[in-house]
Parts: structure tokens; sequence; C-alpha cells
């Protein structure tokens, strides 16, 4: 494992454990598989992650990691970044509640990255210190509570940008991938945060698997074909740790296979690990898979639960293998998530309340998206199948 300093001096590990896509027993709502993520998380340390990234509202996450880390003795061994939930955030004493639990569920007594989630408006900081966010974070500092302060960031380059200058942060965290390099943040906030000297955390390398799962057969082919033998994730994580404004990357790893592949790639790439063939291979790809998608949802799910039941990041990862892996695959994948279920979840159930495009950090236009992506996946002929599926199969 290759690492690269913090602010600080201490070395994080170029890979960074995301906690937040562990698989679950019973489909997404189930409880996660302790068993397999503590295999997982077991294996990440001892193949060099000191990294471990998780969230007050990620289910069951906080809990699961405390749980592993304290039952197996290593917590000494890595550093927990969790963040605080400042969107719910409504008085002073709230900050205090949240931190505490999360240091409960985490069963530590401390957390050595944490971060402001979803920063995405500077006004949402100043609501904070309104309510003394600033002395509370030195306070916790100077007891040993926190030791690095930090945000989350899905809003545009100039939000970023004032943002980074309201405070004297010790890193960030930012989407940053080949198909983002100049969406949200982008590459001129990384650099941005490179010239302040804050080190910078990367999330959604792979855009929530699309760039390996739902890449185009053209885009899988061609590296196939020009990239070395690299996977298609090793390509993208690649593309990344040649840029030496990076610090560590997060990968939200939920296999054993994944766990080995990943810390391999963090181990032989370094800054000057591409070269112009790879990066013009990378500019191929992006040129495809630009043309194939229909819309940029990463699957993140913070759109979710929809009041009437939609289940937006499955209609919208459909839709797009429609265009990147045939129409029958994205249909028939719909069918199976959101229809032979007693609670169907189909995207007109959408009464375009909004409330999900309000927590996009895409902020992709969701309503109107819905109904387009429902007229794709379901022709006519599909909602009548569906119709004699659905009392074959529930009754």
């Amino acid at each position: 494992m290759q690492y690269r300093n913090d602010r600080h001096g201490e070395p994080l590990s170029l890979l960074g454990f995301g906690c937040m896509r562990f698989r679950r027993t019973s489909g997404p709502g189930g409880a996660i598989d302790y068993p397999a993520a503590e295999r997982q998380i077991m294996r990440a340390i001892e193949l060099g992650v000191n990294y471990f990234d998780t969230a007050y509202i990620y289910p069951g996450s906080e809990e699961l990691l405390g749980r592993v880390l304290d039952g197996n003795g290593v917590r000494d061994r890595v550093n927990i970044a969790t963040k605080l939930p400042q969107y719910l955030i409504r008085s002073a004493s709230a900050i205090d509640r949240y931190f505490d639990e999360e240091l409960r569920r985490l069963r530590t007594d401390h957390v050595d990255y944490y971060l402001m989630h979803m920063l995405t408006d500077v006004a949402a900081w100043h609501k904070l210190e309104e309510l003394g966010i600033r002395d509370w974070i030195a306070r916790k500092k100077a007891s040993g509570q926190i030791r690095n302060i930090g945000f989350s960031f899905h809003g545009n380059t100039d939000m970023f940008l004032k943002v980074l200058a309201a405070f004297d942060w010790d890193f960030c965290q930012i989407q940053y991938n080949y198909m983002d390099e100049h969406a949200q943040a982008g590459r001129e906030g990384l650099l941005a945060a490179a010239e302040r000297h804050i080190p910078v955390i990367i999330m959604e390398p792979l855009r929530g698997g699309k760039l390996v799962d739902l890449l185009p057969r053209e885009a899988k082919s061609l590296i196939a074909e020009e990239a070395h033998g690299w996977s298609p994730a090793e390509l993208a994580l690649r593309w990344l740790y040649d840029q030496p404004q990076v610090t560590c990357v997060l990968s939200g790893m939920n296999s054993e296979s994944m766990v080995e592949e990943n810390c391999r790639v963090a181990s032989e790439a370094d800054v000057g690990c591409l070269g112009q063939a790879d990066r013009d291979l990378i500019a191929r790809v992006k040129e495809i898979v630009g043309r194939s998608i229909r819309i940029g949802c990463t699957g993140c799910g913070y759109c979710m639960p929809c009041p009437k039941g939609v289940d937006i990041s499955s209609a919208f990862r459909c839709w797009n293998q429609m265009y990147t892996e045939g129409k029958s695959a994205g249909r028939k994948e719909y069918w199976q998530v959101v229809s032979l279920r007693k609670e169907p979840a189909f995207a007109t159930q959408c009464v375009r309340c909004g409330k999900c495009e309000s927590h996009c950090p895409q902020h992709l236009p969701i309503r109107d998206a819905l109904p387009q992506a429902d007229r794709d996946l379901r022709p006519l002929h599909y909602r009548i199948a569906g119709v004699v599926a659905r009392k074959f199969a529930l009754g």
C-alpha cells in the first residue's frame, strides 16, 4: 500500500474504504451482511488500508464499523472518518447530540476525520456558525475528540471555492472521476484545495460503479484491447492516483475480490503511472460513455426514501442500463426490482413533491426524468406483461 500525507504529516493510505455500499442480507433495506463485511474490512487492514469513511445517515454503517474495529482490537490501527448531518441541525445542542451518538455507534472516544456532511452551500456553513460551530470545533479538537475537521461537497465549483475559503479546514472530500473532471468541484476545485495545502479525499471514483458495471460494450472492448490488461476499475483508479493533488481515494468495496484488486492497484500505481496513450484512451471512453447514458445518477441513494415509494435510483440505473447494455437488460432489471414486490415502486408513482431533488448531490431534474424513464422502461407490451407477472408471482 502506498501512502500520502495529510495536512499534519500523518500518512493516509492511497486507498480508503468507503463504508456505504456493504452487501445486505435481504436487498437494499435489509441488514448489512456482518460476516462478509467483517472479512472485507479486516482484509483491507491487513493490506494496509488505514482510512475508513462512514456517515450518520448510512444505515447501519457506523454501528458495523465500530463493532468490527472494536471486536478485533484494531481501532488504533486505522483512521475513522464520519460526518455531522448538518442539514438536520436546528440547534446548538443538536450538534453534540448527533456527535455523541456517532461516538457510541462507532465504539470510540474520538473521530480522526470529522466532516460537515454535504456542505454544498456556504449559507449552510453560516447557519452552523450562528449556532456556535467554530467554538464547538475548537473545544472538540482541544479535547482530542476530533483530530481533523473537514467537509464533503456536492455543489458547483464556485460554491466549493466559497466554502473552501470560509474556514481553516484540515481536509475536504469531493466527487471526482474521469467522467466528472469538470463537474461539481472538479479539477479546478482540486487544484484550489492543493494550493491551500488542504488534502483532498475522493469519493465516487467509479461513479458508484457506473464506470465498471454500466460501461457501454464499446468502451469495455476498447479498455480490454488497449489498457495493458487493466480492468475498467483499475483504469479509473490509476487516473486518480496519477494526480499528486489527490490524497486518498474512497472505494465502496463490498467483496473480497474487490478489496484485493483495489489494494493491489493502490500498491502499484502512483504519480506518473499513466502515459499519453492511456490519457487518450480515457478521452475516447469518455466520449463513448457521454453519448450512451441518459442521466448522470451515481446511485448514492440520498434521494431516498420517496414518500410515494418510488425507487428512484433503481429506475435511473435501469434506464441507463437500457442504453449501455441493451434495452431488454434494463427493462428486465426494472421489472425485477420495482414490480415483483408487494408494494411496487414505479416511477409513475411520483407526485412531483420535489423532496428528492432537494437532496440530490448531482442536482438532477428527477421529477422531469422519472416519467421519461418509465416510458422507456415500460412500453405498452411490458405493462401488460407486468400485470400478468405480478399476479402470477404475488398471487
